[in-house]
């Protein structure tokens, strides 16, 4: 079991949805990462928080093995969001973004967190992830996620990120602006040829997609009955996706299928609830139900023609 070091946001959410709303809820990419990841591995997180921010509700999180010497409190206010959901929940409706202190965040490894053996660079700018990458020592695996905004306004430092990462996460919608190819299979394969062994694509409630050089993968989505509050959904999948390779220490092809069924699975349990409170709910005996659920999802028997 090797640790897991996280660059990125640690916010607070304000989430409407048509099941409640919340106000102030912990959210940022860097902790749904590290809820979920923290089920399977220990976990190193690097980020900033203002003097605002309720550190007590982070205590859990360390409790369960999280590391949080890489967390700095910088003087002001802390990174917030608010978003709308409406029926349709694979898309949020901004309304109102403040970047504090994380519009000045610099990314400062600590020593012990160098030698992670496992890295993932969350949805920041990618100069900040070229940043991380020049401080750590030689890690095994390099996972990273992106979003439209920088592949909109940072276009150049992202492509030149894809020749520095093993995995590439990103939505459907983003492997299409990234690429501009509608064709999934062909945008991913142009992805591949700029540097990383894998990419995922996640669709939200219809599955995730895992490409390679000579191989393809899908996993289902998970069939809730409701879906709370998707906020964090693909960062609890990269949580578990990551945590499993880094719990295991392969990289093979069955070990990454695996991987994506992982992260289906704590994707799932994340937005059950608002912000991170369901992630801290489960138990190791919860995902293993689950993932004998997917397991059952998927199977078939082959019937042959006499």
């Amino acid at each position: 079991m090797s640790a897991v070091l996280v660059v990125g946001s640690v916010a607070l959410d304000s989430v409407e949805t048509p099941f409640g709303r919340i106000e102030d809820a912990i959210g940022g990419s860097g902790t749904f990462f590290s809820a979920s990841a923290s089920h399977l591995t220990p976990v190193n997180l690097v980020g900033v928080v203002g003097n605002d921010y309720p550190m007590e509700r982070l205590e859990p999180l360390r409790a369960r093995g999280v590391d949080l010497a890489g967390l700095v409190r910088a003087d002001g206010e802390s990174f917030r969001w608010r978003g709308r959901y409406r029926h349709d929940l694979n898309s949020a409706e901004t309304l109102e973004t403040r970047l504090g202190v994380f519009s000045q965040f610099r990314p400062q490894i600590p020593a012990q967190f160098r030698t992670s053996p496992y890295v993932f660079l969350g949805n920041i700018d990618p100069r900040l992830q070229h940043d991380v990458l020049d401080q750590v020592e030689k890690p095994r695996l390099v996972a990273c996620d992106t979003m439209n905004f920088w592949i909109e306004s940072r276009r150049h430092e992202l492509l030149r990120l894809l020749g520095r990462v093993d995995i590439l996460l990103l939505n459907d919608a983003e492997a299409r602006q990234l690429t501009e190819e509608y064709n999934l299979v062909r945008a991913a394969r142009w992805i591949l040829a700029r540097g990383p062994k894998h990419v995922v694509i996640k669709k939200g409630e219809h599955g995730a997609y895992m490409f390679s050089s000579h191989s393809v993968f899908f996993a289902p989505a998970y069939p809730l009955e409701e879906v709370f509050d998707p906020t964090g959904a693909g960062d609890s999948f990269a949580g578990g996706f990551v945590g499993y390779l880094a719990r295991t220490g392969r990289a093979d092809e069955a070990a990454m299928r695996r991987a994506v069924v992982y992260g289906s699975t704590l994707g799932s349990f994340a937005v059950e609830r608002f912000s991170i409170d369901r992630l801290l709910e489960i138990h190791r005996v919860d995902i293993a139900r689950r993932l004998e659920e997917f397991r059952k999802l998927v199977a078939f028997e082959e019937e042959l023609d006499e």
